[in-house]
């Protein structure tokens, strides 16, 4: 592989010195850009896109066609291991995931624990080694999972849920079932992070999507730690190089310094949090990545550029920080409106560094 020709995404988060702040938008190969819309049509269906790596690489580097990125991240789902597990993953246009066998006792669990989801998720390695190929060193790849505790949220609910009454009641009735199955999906989402590496994904990171419905106490028990375990199986990696790991819980700032105290290289903020005070309470220890209002991009090109400044001024001064939404972009956004925010960071960001 050829080495990096821009590796400024690599050095931030690893807290080392660059000349301007790296930016990459989550979910940035989506429903917004018409090139994508186009792409899908032409795979009948969200899976089939997933699931083909010809498809999976073209849409990945998109955006990065189109815009200033700093990284292209894996086009995938967050549910690709339960569906390798045998649940029946489906995806209906308008009503989001579907399961129809979902995982309702410890018979259930310990069926899955039977599965081997690595041997259902070759495709996903092929599309990594395909669209490393095609960048050709351009910008680095981010490969990603879905946290334990998100998969398993999907996995016990069937679907995606307002309530979480089936998984919060199974974690205050029966919290073995609940512990057993998010050990098996730990150890699955660190193999899985650990085969994207090896296919060449140059950085990783973990959405806790469903984190911030819990309490503390249950979020560092059944988010927190299993988060924790991923880091830990992926730092014992023998590679060339340091791969950072970003974790992401949307809606739970107020838990910054245990994510912090992980082992993670970096954080990622949604839109509630304050850089600032999130600087000040991490110190050195991790960057931190975000954190603009994704509906931001609804606004004037004046009004964007004034909230990239804003986000820029409350980080600081120096490197370690990542340019990013709180959260994926919409798809209602003007592909326009994300080069006006590409161009404002790229204006901007240099005189903070």
């Amino acid at each position: 592989m050829p080495p990096l020709q821009n590796d400024v995404l690599i050095r931030a988060l690893l807290k080392k010195p660059v000349p301007r702040t790296p930016l990459w938008i989550m979910r940035q190969a989506g429903r917004y850009l018409p090139e994508y819309r186009a792409t899908r049509k032409q795979a009948g269906g969200f899976l089939t896109l997933c699931k083909t790596p010809e498809l999976a690489c073209e849409v990945t580097l998109q955006p990065v066609e189109r815009f200033d990125l700093d990284a292209a991240i894996l086009f995938s789902d967050i549910l690709t291991i339960p569906d390798a597990m045998g649940l029946g993953l489906s995806f209906s246009e308008g009503e989001g995931p579907r399961f129809s066998r979902p995982v309702s006792s410890m018979k259930d669990v310990e069926r899955i624990a039977r599965t081997r989801p690595m041997d259902g998720l070759g495709y996903v390695c092929d599309a990594v080694r395909m669209i490393r190929h095609e960048l050709n060193g351009r910008v680095p790849l981010i490969g990603f999972t879905g946290s334990p505790w998100t998969l398993a949220t999907y996995m016990v609910e069937g679907e995606t849920s307002r309530e979480f009454r089936k998984i919060k009641s199974l974690l205050y009735t029966q919290p073995d079932i609940l512990e057993r199955l998010l050990e098996i999906l730990s150890q699955a989402a660190a193999d899985y992070l650990s085969a994207q590496i090896h296919a060449g994904a140059q950085a990783v990171m973990v959405f806790d999507t469903w984190g911030g419905v819990l309490s503390r106490d249950a979020y560092l028990k059944y988010s927190l730690g299993p988060m924790q375990h991923i880091v830990s199986e992926l730092l014992r990696l023998e590679t060339p190089h340091t791969v950072p790991i970003i974790l992401f819980t949307k809606g739970v700032g107020h838990e910054l310094a245990d994510l912090a105290a992980s082992g993670c290289h970096a954080v990622g903020l949604d839109w509630t949090m304050e850089l600032d005070q999130a600087r000040a309470q991490v110190g050195s220890r991790v960057a931190l990545q975000g954190n603009l209002d994704p509906a931001v991009l609804y606004a004037p090109d004046a009004v964007i550029r004034r909230e990239v400044q804003k986000v820029l001024e409350k980080y600081g001064q120096g490197s370690g920080h990542v340019f990013n939404l709180g959260h994926g972009i919409q798809q209602y956004v003007q592909p326009e409106k994300v080069t006006v925010l590409v161009d404002a960071v790229r204006e901007f960001s240099p005189a903070y560094h």
